[in-house]
């Protein structure tokens, strides 16, 4: 006798739900991400075991790369705007509103201050190829440095100061950068390190 060909069902999954939650997921991470700020040069940060967190706004961000030169990039662009006011004033420069403008959007600024006009007039692929190889001047004959920090600091009282050093950078340029903000009274600010894996036993 002939076995009785049952005849085989399509099975239908319905999908609503999991697109559902896959565009509630997206969402979730793309309102709770925090864009990386392009910085002019590469630095390997030294590893250690902190886990303290560095806040996400009001940040003063020091970026010494491995041969020294240092940038600066603050969060806010009114601070930013504040910032090169105060400097223009302090070294006699006067900067056209565009000027102003480019530098407020700009994410990291590092060249002294006698060239900044002339930087800021720059198309802006050629002022990150010329960023990388200037850095603001941090010597006892030409502090800028200090005198941006200090400008930074009136702009926004409620700063917290982060230096984000390369591991190869010479300790000399260091401790030039952490002399210049005790000068400034400035004696807490954090280290950006990444974190250290443990060791295996």
């Amino acid at each position: 006798m002939g076995r009785a060909k049952i005849k085989k069902k399509d099975t239908f999954i319905d999908m609503t739900a999991m697109s559902d939650v896959t565009v509630l997921l997206l969402t979730f991470f793309m309102l709770t991400s925090t864009f990386v700020k392009k910085e002019p040069v590469q630095v390997t940060t030294p590893a250690s075991v902190s886990e303290i967190k560095i806040p996400e706004t009001n940040v003063l961000q020091i970026l010494v790369d491995p041969e020294g030169k240092i940038f600066m990039s603050l969060d806010k662009q009114q601070d930013m705007q504040a910032v090169l006011e105060s400097m223009g004033e302090e070294y006699g420069i006067k900067f056209t509103p565009e000027q102003e403008k480019r530098f407020t959007l700009a994410t990291t600024f590092g060249v002294p201050i006698r060239s900044m006009q002339q930087f800021l007039d720059l198309p802006e692929d050629q002022r990150d190829k010329v960023l990388k190889n200037e850095g603001i001047p941090c010597d006892s004959t030409d502090n800028q440095f200090k005198s941006w920090v200090r400008n930074a600091r009136n702009a926004n009282a409620d700063l917290r100061i982060a230096i984000k050093a390369d591991a190869s950078t010479p300790y000399s340029v260091i401790k030039n950068v952490m002399n210049s903000l005790q000068d400034l009274r400035e004696n807490r600010y954090n280290l950006i390190t990444s974190l250290k894996a443990e060791s295996e036993n």
